[in-house]
């Protein structure tokens, strides 16, 4: 029996209980879909799921996928390929990753598990990088890998995106407003496909730039979305000793950890639209935890060369 043998379990919605919520009259929800899977958790379950079978069913033995050194993407492949029993390569950004590879596993855990899943490291320019969309780049590395499903960076395709539309489900259309972070913009298109038409999601990018609104829209037709843009704290995995305090303050207050690069930005940004009155009284806010956790070591990593307070929590 592999990981998605049956169908994962309807995450919980948690009720987050606070002062800035019940002075306005807010009520909001999360999502727990972090705590589908220890390993592969979160979104990275929805998009790997029918990927993976789907590789499966065509007969490929080994997946092939790209990301980053600190990637969730990369590390959840790594441990759902293995337990599919499926071989698995990462194409990582960073050359320079290659000239020490044990100093490399030894200061980055999201690596290091990635290796310890038996995933293949394949260390690349970041020009070459920049190629890993191009028809011609991707049948070199069918040349150097052999016959290979190839999931892209982020994990978004059509198929994450019937994997994404399972989250909501027929109990969440009692919420106004359902509240994603955005990557790839995979996620919040298979939300979107899957909510009312009284419904109304917001977008939080993690990152700098407008095109994630025609991503989004090569995915879905529905237009009850829009995305807030002013809370990505500087860019995609950029951090400041404010987002770390409100992390640090989640958890104290409702024991839910939340990534720094996802979650965390969105969550903020609810806080704060809620306290300029945006929404309106008795308003219902669903606000999906997409997992992300194992990525907190990284970051701590770069707070400590900022001299910046840790994230301090345990998940």
């Amino acid at each position: 029996m592999h990981i998605f043998s049956s169908e994962a379990q309807a995450s919980e919605n948690q009720s987050i209980n606070h002062s800035v919520l019940s002075k306005s009259g807010v009520f909001l929800d999360l999502k727990r879909e972090d705590q589908i899977h220890k390993d592969v958790s979160g979104n990275k379950f929805r998009k790997l799921k029918y990927n993976l079978i789907e590789a499966r069913n065509l007969g490929y033995t080994t997946v092939l996928t790209f990301g980053g050194a600190y990637s969730n993407h990369i590390a959840a492949t790594a441990a759902a390929g293995k337990m599919m029993g499926l071989q698995t390569i990462g194409i990582i950004r960073g050359e320079e990753l290659a000239n020490d590879l044990k100093k490399t596993l030894l200061q980055n855990s999201t690596l290091r598990f990635a290796t310890s899943q038996e995933m293949k490291l394949s260390f690349v320019t970041r020009a070459e990088y920049r190629e890993k969309a191009s028809f011609d780049y991707l049948e070199r590395l069918k040349k150097e890998f052999g016959p290979c499903y190839i999931i892209p960076e982020g994990g978004t395709n059509p198929l994450a995106i019937r994997g994404c539309e399972e989250i909501l489900t027929p109990e969440d259309i009692t919420y106004d407003i359902i509240c994603c972070a955005v990557g790839t913009g995979g996620t919040i298109s298979g939300i979107i496909n899957s909510t009312q038409h009284n419904q109304m999601v917001l977008g939080f990018p993690a990152l700098k730039g407008d095109f994630l609104n025609e991503e989004i829209k090569k995915y879905t037709h529905k237009t009850n979305w829009k995305l807030v843009t002013e809370y990505h704290f500087g860019g995609y995995g950029k951090i400041n000793q404010e987002e770390v305090e409100f992390i640090n303050k989640f958890y104290e207050q409702q024991s839910v950890a939340l990534d720094p690069v996802y979650t965390a930005k969105m969550i903020f940004g609810i806080f704060d639209l809620v306290k300029k009155g945006v929404f309106k009284k008795n308003t219902r806010i669903l606000a999906i935890h997409t997992g992300g956790l194992q990525g907190i070591d990284g970051m701590n990593e770069k707070l400590k060369k900022k001299k910046l307070p840790l994230i301090r929590i345990e998940y």
